[in-house]
C-alpha cells in the first residue's frame, strides 16, 4: 500500500464533511429515484415499492441518509460512490445476474473480462489504481473480477521492497506489464511460516538465488490467480546464504513466458480444481526445480544480500510479514465486513415481505420479523456489522499512524498492529461467516437458492476464516502478544524499567470492582456497565491464562508444553479481549456522535445489543468468579430482549444505510423494492435448464419407464 492508496481507503471510511441540508435532500432524493430501484415483472418495470416494505420507511425516527454519509465519511465521498456505482451499473459488461447460471470456466472468463474491462474504463476516466474511484469500484463489483492477488502481491513489493524495487516492480505491476500473484501457502505448511520448506539458496558465483520446490509438501498451493493467469510470483522462500538460514523471505519469481504465457524452464503451474465458492478465481499450484532469479529479486526493505553472500538484516525477523499485514486491514471492510452486511440487507429485507403463521389466531400472517425468535438471529448480526464498520474504522487511523513509521524501519507499534490487526481478521472472519449462515437460515427455503445471493455471502465469508492466516493460529499469536503484555503489567516495580503498555492493552493493569455494580435491567444498558463487565472478564482471563502456563513451567513442564496444555485458555482469553475491543470501539463512536442526536440514539441501541448478545453467549465467563451473579445474568437477558422491538422498528432503515445498491447485492430475496416472488420467479426462468432438452430423458428416463411398463 502506498500512502496515496492508504489515503485513498481512509477517505472511504474516515473521511469528514459538512454539506447543507439543501444539497443533503437533493442526493436524497437521486438516491430514491434512482434506477436501480426497479422490479422487472414478466415484460413490464414497475417504480412501485411492495408495501409491506414500504411501511417500514414511512416516519423514519432518523435520516438514512445521514447515516450513510457518516458510514461513508461523509457526504463528498457517497456523492462520489454513488457516481461511480452509476457508470458501472450502467455498463452491461459489468452484469452480474448472469452469473448464477456459469460453468466454472464461464466464470472465470467473465471475472477477467469485467477486470479488464474496469482496467479501460479507469484509464479512459482518469482513475488512478490507487484512487477512491477505484475503491468504489471494487465495492459495487463485489470481488466478481479476477487478478486480486495482482493487487496483495503490490501490497508485499510497496511493504518490504526497496526504493529501487518499488520504482521497477511497482511500475510493471501498475502497468499490467506484469500480472502477479502472491505465493505463501505450501501444500504442507500455511499460517506457520516458519515452516514453509521452499529453498531460497544464494549462489554467490553467479549472485542469483536458486528457488526449490525440494518436497512434494513444498508445493504452492492456493494462491489466487496463479493457475491460469499471472506470469510472476512473489514467492515465500527460506533463504539460506554462506550455508546459514535466515528464514522466511520473499522473493519475485518469473512464472510464464511474456511471449505465448507458457510455463518457463523449471515451472510447474496450473489450477488446484473446485472448490466451496469462489469459482471464478483460478487457485492454483506452483512447483520450482532449481529456478534462478537474480540477486536484486529479492525484496529488500528490510534485509539484503550483498554480492559476496554476506546477509544484511535492516529490519525486524517479524518486519518480513509486514505485506501480510497490509492485506488483512485491508480486508476487513473489502474482504470479510461486506460479506455480512448484505447478508444482514437481503435477511432483514426479506424478513418483512415473508409472511408466516399467526401471532393470534384471528390476525392475518405476520410478517416473520415480528416475531421474537427472527429478531434475535437477525438483530444481534446487524448490530455486529455496525460494530464492525467502526472498529475497522478505529485500526485503520492506528495503521495510518504506524505504517509510514514502520516503512522507516521505527518498529515501536509492529508488536500492538500486528496483534490488532491479527486479532480483528480472525474476530472479522468469525462472526461474519457465523452471521452470515444465521441470516440464511433465517430465510428458509428461498435462503438456500443461489438466486437469493446468501449461499454465495457464506461461502466468501467462510473463506475468510482461512486465507490470511487460519483464525485458531491467529488467536494464539494475540494470545501471546496479551500474555507477554500481562507479564509485563504485572512485573515487580523496582525489577527492571518499565516501558508503558501498548495502549491497546493498558486496561489489563487497571484495578476494577469484583462485582458488577448493575440492580436492574436497566443498568445493563448503560455503556460504563457493560464495557467494564467486559474488560474485567477479558483481564481474568488473560491472568488465567497465563497463571496456568507459568504453574506448569514452575512444575518442570517445558515452555512450549506449557504452552500447549494451556492453548485453549489462551484462544478464550484472546477472543475476550478482541470482543472488549470491539465493545470499546463501538461505544467511543457512538459518544461521538453527540450532535447526530437521533443517529446516536439508534446506535446506542445497536452498541448496547451487540455488547449483551456476547455477555449472555459467554454468560459462562462473567458467572465465573462471581463477577455477575445469576439474577444480573437474568437482568441482562431482560434488557437484551427489550431491546429486540426497540431496533426492529428501525431495522430496514438500518440495513439501507448501509447503501449496497440491487446491482451489488445481485439478490432476488433482497432487492430495495421487496419484490421477492415475482423476481424470484423471473430469474428461475433464466435458468438453462428451462430452454434446454433434457440430456437424460431419452438416455434413462424414458427407458426406465418404458421397461416398468412392460412388465407391468
Amino acid at each position: 500500500m502506498t500512502p496515496a492508496l492508504s489515503n485513498a481507503f481512509f477517505t472511504q471510511v474516515l473521511g469528514t464533511s459538512q454539506c447543507s441540508e439543501q444539497t443533503l435532500k437533493e442526493t436524497s432524493r437521486s438516491r430514491m429515484g434512482s434506477p436501480m430501484h426497479r422490479v422487472s415483472l414478466g415484460d413490464t418495470w414497475s417504480w412501485q415499492v411492495h408495501p409491506d416494505i414500504d411501511s417500514e420507511r414511512h416516519s423514519p425516527s432518523f435520516s438514512v441518509e445521514r447515516l450513510t454519509n457518516i458510514l461513508d465519511g461523509g457526504l463528498p465521498n457517497t456523492v462520489l460512490r454513488r457516481k461511480v456505482e452509476s457508470i458501472i451499473q450502467s455498463d452491461p459488461v459489468f452484469n452480474l445476474k448472469k452469473l448464477y447460471f456459469m460453468t466454472r470456466e464461464e466464470l472465470y472468463e467473465d471475472a477477467i473480462q469485467k477486470r479488464f474491462h474496469l482496467e479501460k474504463l479507469a484509464w479512459s476516466l482518469g482513475w488512478s489504481e490507487d484512487s477512491p474511484e477505484r475503491i468504489y469500484a471494487d465495492r459495487v463489483l463485489d470481488g466478481y473480477v479476477n487478478l486480486s492477488l495482482h493487487g496483495v502481491a503490490m501490497n508485499a513489493i510497496r511493504s518490504l521492497g526497496s526504493d529501487e524495487q518499488i520504482a521497477k516492480w511497482g511500475q510493471l505491476c501498475k502497468n499490467f506489464q506484469i500480472i502477479t500473484t502472491y505465493a505463501q501457502t505450501e501444500l504442507g505448511h500455511g499460517t506457520y511460516l516458519q515452516g514453509l520448506e521452499t529453498e531460497a539458496t544464494y549462489d554467490e558465483a553467479r549472485q542469483e538465488f536458486v528457488i526449490h520446490s525440494p518436497t512434494m509438501t513444498s508445493t504452492k498451493w492456493w494462491p489466487g490467480d496463479l493457475g491460469w493467469s499471472v506470469t510472476h510470483a512473489v514467492v515465500l522462500a527460506q533463504l539460506t546464504c554462506l550455508g546459514v538460514r535466515h528464514g522466511m523471505h520473499a522473493f519475485i519469481v518469473p512464472i510464464r513466458s511474456l511471449e505465448d504465457h507458457t510455463p518457463l524452464p523449471g515451472i510447474t503451474v496450473g489450477d488446484i480444481g473446485p472448490k466451496m465458492g469462489l469459482e471464478h478465481i483460478d487457485n492454483g499450484f506452483l512447483q520450482l526445480n532449481h529456478v534462478r532469479v537474480p540477486r536484486e529479486n529479492m525484496l529488500s526493505r528490510f534485509a539484503e544480500v550483498l554480492p559476496d553472500g554476506t546477509y544484511q538484516r535492516l529490519g525486524t525477523p517479524q518486519s518480513n510479514y509486514l505485506g501480510m499485514l497490509v492485506t488483512r486491514v485491508q480486508l476487513l471492510c473489502k474482504g470479510i465486513l461486506p460479506s455480512l452486511q448484505k447478508a444482514c440487507i437481503i435477511a432483514t429485507r426479506y424478513s418483512v415481505i415473508r409472511h408466516q403463521s399467526r401471532l393470534r389466531p384471528s390476525d392475518p400472517e405476520a410478517k416473520i420479523l415480528e416475531y421474537q425468535t427472527q429478531q434475535q438471529k437477525l438483530l444481534p448480526q446487524l448490530a455486529v456489522s455496525y460494530a464492525f464498520h467502526f472498529t475497522a474504522t478505529n485500526l485503520l487511523e492506528f495503521f495510518h499512524s504506524s505504517y509510514s513509521a514502520i516503512l522507516k524501519r521505527d518498529f515501536s507499534l509492529l508488536p500492538e498492529l500486528h496483534a490488532l490487526s491479527t486479532g480483528m481478521k480472525a474476530t472479522f472472519a468469525d462472526f461474519c461467516a457465523q452471521g452470515a449462515e444465521i441470516c440464511r437460515r433465517a430465510c428458509g427455503g428461498h435462503g438456500y437458492s443461489k438466486l437469493s445471493g446468501l449461499p454465495t455471502l457464506v461461502a466468501r465469508a467462510t473463506a475468510s476464516c482461512t486465507y490470511e492466516g487460519e483464525n485458531t493460529v491467529l488467536y494464539l499469536q494475540v494470545a501471546r502478544f496479551l500474555m507477554k503484555s500481562y507479564l509485563q503489567a504485572q512485573a515487580s516495580p523496582g525489577a527492571t524499567p518499565q516501558k508503558p503498555l501498548p495502549q491497546s492493552v493498558m486496561y489489563i493493569a487497571t484495578q476494577r470492582p469484583a462485582r458488577c455494580s448493575a440492580q436492574t435491567a436497566a443498568d445493563f444498558r448503560c455503556p460504563d456497565v457493560y464495557t467494564t463487565a467486559w474488560a474485567y472478564v477479558s483481564t481474568r482471563l488473560i491472568r488465567d491464562a497465563a497463571h496456568w502456563t507459568q504453574t506448569l513451567m514452575k512444575s518442570g513442564v517445558d515452555q512450549h508444553d506449557a504452552w500447549n496444555q494451556t492453548a485453549v485458555i489462551h484462544l478464550q482469553a484472546a477472543k475476550a479481549h478482541c470482543y472488549f475491543i470491539t465493545v470499546k470501539n463501538f461505544k467511543e463512536a457512538v459518544e461521538k456522535l453527540d450532535k447526530e442526536p437521533e443517529i446516536q440514539r439508534v446506535l446506542q441501541c445497536l452498541c448496547d445489543l451487540y455488547a449483551l448478545h456476547g455477555v449472555l453467549t459467554n454468560s459462562g465467563d462473567f458467572l465465573h468468579d462471581g463477577f455477575l451473579s445469576g439474577a444480573q445474568v437474568d437482568m441482562a437477558r431482560t434488557a437484551f430482549l427489550d431491546l429486540l422491538p426497540l431496533i426492529r422498528k428501525d431495522a430496514i432503515l438500518l440495513t439501507d444505510a448501509f447503501d449496497f445498491s440491487d446491482h451489488c447485492l445481485n439478490s432476488a430475496l433482497g432487492c430495495y423494492d421487496g419484490h421477492v416472488y415475482e423476481r424470484l420467479f423471473e430469474w428461475a426462468q433464466k435458468s438453462p435448464a428451462n430452454t434446454q432438452e433434457n440430456p437424460a430423458y431419452k438416455k434413462y428416463i424414458r427407458p426406465l419407464m418404458l421397461g416398468w411398463r412392460h412388465k407391468m
